[in-house]
């Protein structure tokens, strides 16, 4: 794909690029997300049933984010939106990942499907607003001042991801389809690639080893992102 001069790339990223940030993957072994069942911590009725717990968890995780930083496939994601913008493409970057490693790394149009821990969601009112310190169940939302009803703005299992809209028309539109570090296995991202290649774009896969939806894409290159990503998108702005 040396010769792509695709002037509007869609790229979806999932765990495997923030995972070499030192950022743990979304679910371990056993169903567990850093030990806790994920329906405890990651459904709205986990929430309904133990906020306190819940907020606990989120605020751990958002605290993780002051210890890591963006590694070289989130600067050179980065790097690309710019010279697209500057010539007249577009970049349309997806991430399945609640970190804002892409943003600290310079990419200034992220779609967070599954939302970011560095923002709240009142569950009254649907406000959102960032937030970095740590969040409980005394807080009170800033736009309808109901207290207790703030949570973390992160799409849980059973709620719609958000913007689909958005990437379906994206999707539609884009020259170029890419995946990278993502398990294949998370829907409805997991079918981005079909959706693609039925509307006959062309499409690659950056993966540290073979998804379950590596047989849908045109190419598949295996290796860690942060070595990945930045060879590729030296072949894009050299082409």
């Amino acid at each position: 794909m040396n010769n792509m001069k695709s002037k509007k790339i869609l790229i979806l990223t999932g765990a495997g690029i923030s995972a070499e940030s030192g950022i743990d993957t979304f679910r371990a072994a056993g169903g567990l997300w850093e030990n806790h069942r994920v329906e405890d911590v990651a459904t709205p009725e986990g929430f309904a049933k133990d906020p306190k717990l819940v907020h606990r968890f989120y605020n751990l995780r958002r605290s993780a984010l002051k210890t890591v930083k963006p590694n070289p496939a989130h600067i050179a994601l980065a790097k690309l939106e710019t010279s697209l913008k500057a010539s007249g493409g577009q970049l349309t970057l997806v991430t399945q990942n609640v970190d804002d490693l892409h943003e600290r790394g310079g990419a200034q149009d992220v779609i967070h499907m599954h939302g970011i821990l560095t923002s709240m969601l009142c569950g009254i009112c649907e406000n959102r607003w960032e937030h970095i310190q740590d969040a409980s169940t005394e807080m009170i939302c800033p736009k309808c001042y109901v207290k207790g009803a703030c949570r973390p703005d992160i799409v849980w299992f059973g709620e719609m991801p958000y913007a689909m809209h958005v990437i379906e028309e994206r999707l539609a539109a884009c020259d170029l389809f890419v995946s990278i570090g993502t398990s294949g296995a998370v829907y409805p991202a997991a079918g981005f690639v079909q959706m693609a290649n039925a509307c006959g774009k062309t499409t690659l896969e950056l993966n540290l080893e073979h998804s379950q939806g590596s047989h849908f894409f045109d190419e598949s290159r295996l290796g860690p992102a942060g070595t990945l990503v930045p060879q590729w998108v030296d072949e894009i702005l050299g082409a």
